[in-house]
């Protein structure tokens, strides 16, 4: 036997590898182009916005905001494609309600209705669809809407992952709302609604099966009443965000880029449950870019600042509200985090997903 080892490298075929940051230059779909980040926002851009155009796609926010017979109306419309279908604190069904009624307050809008499409896997039993429809049901009476329409499909084994879901909402926009991130100023004071990141842990928690000594919950709620709280104490608030995919940092760097100011945010005042901490420190996360599904982000002017965060603060869904930052002239469209320690960093948008299918 030979003493000298072998340092040469194995066979390998290149097009098996995988990369955990998809590239940027790409001739094929990846999974990043569904995470809310750059890749996101170049599919958009570069495939989508000039294949449809109009004034209305281009605006890009949660819901378009339309003008129909003399009434203002938010229409949004989301598709689900969560795995596992049940997870720690809701399920594909809570998602699927509570996302687009989200997607529509975040324009002001209580949502009226909503319609849902059900693409079903051949095979899926019977049992889960039904757990899955009653799930969606409960959250549409907890969020006060009704499901007006729907539709279902059914495509064969192995061409689906049992249940997948489309949801679209209508609502109306309040007289003086303009919910916006264009009409975000310098001086504007960023808060955030309740501690960030559960969501996105809680379904890698049960997808890989990993404990972290205490059961991590999604937030998955509907903010449709903590909304109007906040638009009860004045209706001059400048944007609301959700930050889904690509979580608050994904958010934050949209409204940046959108409006034209710089953000600044404190890093120690941004709420991180101990729990989701110490599993993304596991896990190699940052959980500024771990997806939430019940908690919001919003662009105040200063002098409203204290009063919306008291309002927000009396709600159940913004008892733990928190101011995190502020806009500045400085660094237009650009994120930036001052640390702990004194320094600062830059909060960069993403460009695919630390976690996918998580809605």
């Amino acid at each position: 036997m030979s003493d000298t080892t072998d340092l040469r490298m194995p066979s390998v075929d290149p097009a098996a590898l995988t990369c955990p940051a998809p590239l940027r230059d790409q001739s094929r779909v990846v999974m990043g182009h569904g995470g809310g980040g750059a890749l996101s926002a170049e599919l958009m851009r570069d495939v989508f916005a000039p294949a449809y155009g109009g004034d209305t796609l281009a605006q890009l926010g949660d819901a378009a905001a339309l003008s129909l017979g003399g009434v203002r109306l938010a229409f949004s419309t989301d598709s689900f494609v969560v795995r596992p279908l049940f997870f720690p604190g809701g399920s594909i069904g809570d998602l699927a309600v509570n996302g687009t009624v989200n997607d529509l307050a975040m324009s002001g809008a209580r949502a009226s209705y909503l319609s849902c499409g059900f693409i079903l896997e051949e095979g899926v039993e019977l049992e889960t669809v039904a757990r899955v429809a009653d799930a969606l049901g409960a959250a549409a009476r907890a969020a006060g809407v009704e499901v007006a329409t729907g539709d279902t499909k059914v495509v064969e084994a192995g061409h689906g992952d049992g249940v997948f879901i489309n949801t679209a909402g209508i609502g109306l926009i309040p007289a003086g709302v303009d919910l916006r991130p264009q009409r975000v100023v310098p001086g504007d004071v960023v808060i955030v609604s309740g501690p960030i990141g559960a969501h996105g842990v809680a379904i890698m928690s049960v997808r890989e099966g990993l404990e972290f000594g205490v059961e991590i919950e999604s937030d998955c709620a509907a903010l449709g009443g903590l909304v109007d709280a906040m638009l009860a104490v004045t209706p001059d608030l400048h944007v609301l965000r959700d930050p889904t995919r690509g979580g608050l940092g994904a958010a934050l760097n949209e409204i940046a880029l959108a409006s034209g100011t710089g953000v600044v945010v404190t890093e120690r005042e941004v709420p991180v449950p101990p729990a989701v901490a110490n599993a993304c420190a596991v896990l190699g996360l940052d959980p500024m870019y771990v997806a939430n599904e019940g908690k919001l982000v919003a662009f105040v002017p200063r002098q409203h600042a204290d009063s919306v965060l008291d309002a927000m603060r009396a709600h159940p869904l913004g008892a733990e509200a928190r101011i995190i930052g502020e806009t500045v002239v400085e660094h237009p469209g650009m994120v930036v985090a001052r640390t702990g320690l004194g320094g600062t960093r830059v909060i960069d948008l993403p460009i695919g997903e630390q976690l996918p299918r998580i809605c």
